[in-house]
């Protein structure tokens, strides 16, 4: 057993947060690989599909939220508090990030006919789906500008309205509730002077969006201020609301899609925000789960450490520079079995080349931001 660790476990971490992080990328990856699978065990699969991306945002709210909250709280705000958090934060995200870039910028310089580099620039500060709809180029890069321009904004904010509050917890309290419904007011407004007519608008001007998101994490960090100011009832409630959540994540997936149409205005204004709420009603409960043991607690720790590389490859790199190059046709002529062998390429490549990138990249960069002061 002791060779299924190829990389070291954090003796730190917690186990129920880690479950919760492996599903929302498995959901993720094979959200991205649906698209090889027959049209009919696809459609038959995706009613065990759940959004992984808005899961992935609830966590890191509610990780990030702890971190805010515990040095604010502690300590005064401070701009070297916030210098320090970006630090720390950035150190986590943006090598990874900046390699596939670079790597991807690489590949299309070589490879692609009329490609141009300035056209892409906006990708290394974050701000292609800023203001417009995200480019086609590292389409999953999406969900990061969301991160990373919430991590930016989020500590210059609290410290300016800190000055309005008398305490941390009202001002925290009230900027997470405020955010939230700003941002649901900002899809409705969205939805009335833009309305979509298919499934792409609700993606483009909706879902993947800096701006329209934010009500995701900051429901996550609602759920780190609960553990913070009001940790015993957190605690005492966590089963009932584990259920409240799995109750809510399954009438969101099976039952609304069929009451409403993918273009209505309870998907593109008020889905991602129940979704995000199922996600939070989760934390008490996964966050009281510490550890665990054998192979199924290693596999999800295991998952969820390579997780954001899981993410960062899984789609471009993999799907459009490794898989798509492959003839699998000519080498099952008349078979299915291209299909098959296609799909557990996939899945095989993912975890591999995932750790590779953890081990030998992550997290030698990731150790770096401990020696910076």
């Amino acid at each position: 057993m002791k060779n299924f660790r190829i990389i070291d476990f954090d003796t730190n971490r917690i186990y129920g947060l880690d479950i919760l992080r492996s599903f929302a990328i498995l959901f993720v990856v094979y959200g991205h690989g649906n698209g090889m699978l027959p049209h009919r065990l696809s459609k038959i699969l995706n009613a065990f599909f759940f959004d992984g991306v808005t899961i992935f945002f609830v966590l890191s709210g509610y990780l990030i939220g702890g971190i805010i909250i515990k040095q604010f709280v502690h300590t005064d705000i401070s701009f070297k508090k916030i210098k320090q958090f970006w630090i720390r934060r950035w150190f986590r995200t943006l090598p990874n990030y900046f390699l596939i870039l670079s790597v991807l910028c690489i590949l299309n310089i070589f490879f692609r006919d009329n490609f141009k580099l300035e056209e892409v620039t906006e990708y290394f500060y974050f701000s292609q789906n800023l203001f417009r709809v995200h480019p086609e180029f590292f389409p999953e890069a999406w969900s990061l500008s969301v991160e990373e321009w919430f991590y930016l904004l989020l500590p210059i904010l609290l410290f300016i309205f800190s000055y309005f509050f008398k305490s941390y917890r009202q001002l925290i309290f009230y900027f997470a509730l405020s955010l939230i419904t700003v941002v649901l007011l900002y899809r409705c407004y969205i939805y009335v002077i833009k309305p979509p007519n298919n499934e792409q608008m609700v993606d483009d001007y909706f879902r993947k969006q800096v701006f329209t998101r934010f009500d995701s994490l900051m429901l996550g960090v609602i759920g780190a201020y609960c553990n913070f100011f009001m940790h015993d009832a957190f605690k005492r409630y966590k089963n009932i609301l584990f259920w409240f959540g799995i109750i809510l994540f399954l009438i969101v997936q099976l039952l609304l899609p069929k009451l409403f149409q993918y273009t209505s205005f309870y998907n593109c204004v008020f889905s991602f925000y129940l979704t995000s709420l199922a996600t939070l009603l989760l934390l008490p409960f996964l966050t009281e789960i510490k550890s665990g043991e054998g192979l199924v607690y290693r596999f999800f720790t295991f998952t969820s450490m390579i997780s954001y590389s899981m993410y960062l490859l899984n789609l471009t790199i993999i799907q459009g520079w490794i898989l798509a190059k492959i003839d699998f046709d000519s080498m099952f002529p008349n078979s299915n079995l291209d299909v098959i062998f296609k799909y557990f390429s996939y899945w095989i490549l993912v975890f591999l080349l995932s750790t590779l990138l953890y081990k030998y990249y992550e997290t030698p960069m990731t150790s770096l931001r401990d020696r910076i002061k």
